[in-house]
């Protein structure tokens, strides 16, 4: 037998991916920052929706000759500022296979797919080794498209997303301005090239599957970790992130305009943001706690948009991020939170400006 299946067989194997979870709980209880109860007990309900988008992405889905689209970030598991406009689609996929994407277009007006490479154990990025939106496809009249996925492009494919010798994984980005009043494009994927059937489990790749799962856990939640100490390092209560190298280089959008900050506030204090608009695609701005999750949005209004929003007679928008309706503005909700980060998204923006930022008391 070999040492995989030994560890199986032995429960070894399970035993170090549930040690390796334990360890990942020291991320939690290290966060001076976030040592208040409700900041803590998020903190590892965090690493349990981490757990969750884990296993489907190292194990339920992670075999590149059968690929399926599942959800890496929702409403009940979250990663690195999530956006609550986004309904976002990950497909695994290895670059020596060819694949066939098969879809029907609903009425979400922003759809986009980019093939990514983790390079983290080379230079600590998420490549982008391939980019496709909406507005560059071949669309049927009924609205059904297919998109081929290779190295090299086909000579008969209407549409094509590249990959590179390192690629990984698809993501799919549906963004929403009026996520009730739109309907979400269906999609499916499949290898062209792959065998019939897929094999038995087999203890190797189980093996090294609980590995990355846990690996995936700690990795993710000490990434954004440290990134929510870079923004509470900086200038609290401001969105001034100009430079997007950091976001692009960890698989951003290159689209979206990032302006990430972190807001701290008192009880009887609000935060105030006040921009011009320029011409975009869409715009958006979302609270987050702690940990880069955004807070609830089904329960409660935590995000505005470019539909949503209520303008000011100018022309501009003005938002109030506060604990109770301040009577004025665009209120977003903290939900018993006193800190966390936030996020500004400019969309196919013509230009990037910087919200005017201050903090009164109510």
């Amino acid at each position: 037998m070999t040492k995989a299946t030994d560890d199986v067989m032995s429960g070894q194997s399970w035993r170090d991916f549930c040690r390796a979870m334990e360890r990942a709980g020291d991320i939690v209880l290290e966060s001076r920052a976030a040592a208040n109860p409700l900041d803590r007990a998020e903190g590892f309900r965090y690493l349990t929706r981490l757990l969750r988008i884990s296993l489907d992405m190292n194990l339920e889905w992670a075999d590149p000759d059968f690929p399926g689209f599942y959800q890496a970030s929702h409403s009940t598991a979250k990663i690195g500022a999530d956006n609550p406009d986004n309904h976002y689609l990950n497909a695994t996929v290895h670059p020596r296979r060819r694949y066939r994407i098969t879809g029907t277009l609903g009425t979400c007006p922003i759809l986009t797919f980019g093939s990514k490479a983790n390079r983290y154990a080379i230079d600590g990025s998420m490549a982008s080794t391939g980019e496709l939106a909406l507005e560059e496809m071949a669309v049927a009249a009924d609205g059904s498209f297919e998109i081929i996925v290779s190295q090299e492009r086909p000579a008969d494919a209407a549409n094509w997303l590249p990959m590179a010798e390192d690629t990984s994984f698809i993501v799919v980005r549906q963004t929403f301005r009026d996520r009730a009043g739109e309907t979400p494009h269906r999609m499916e994927i499949a290898a062209l090239d792959g065998p019939a059937t897929p094999a038995p489990l087999d203890p190797e790749f189980l093996v090294r599957a609980l590995d990355r799962t846990a690996g995936f856990v700690s990795g993710t939640a000490r990434t954004f970790v440290e990134w929510a100490e870079r923004f509470r390092a900086g200038h609290a209560n401001r969105l001034d992130t100009t430079d997007q190298t950091m976001f692009l280089r960890a698989g951003g959008d290159p689209m979206i305009h990032y302006l990430h900050g972190y807001w701290q506030l008192a009880e009887d204090e609000a935060l105030v943001i006040e921009t011009g608009i320029p011409a975009c695609r869409t715009w958006n701005l979302q609270i987050n706690n702690y940990w880069m999750e955004s807070l609830d949005y089904r329960f409660a209004r935590i995000h505005v948009n470019d539909h949503s929003a209520v303008l000011n007679p100018d022309g501009t928008v003005t938002v109030v991020v506060t604990a109770r309706d301040p009577g004025f503005g665009n209120w977003l909700d903290t939900c018993g939170h006193s800190h966390g980060t936030m996020l500004w998204r400019w969309t196919g923006a013509a230009e990037h400006p910087v919200p005017a930022t201050r903090v009164i008391r109510l």
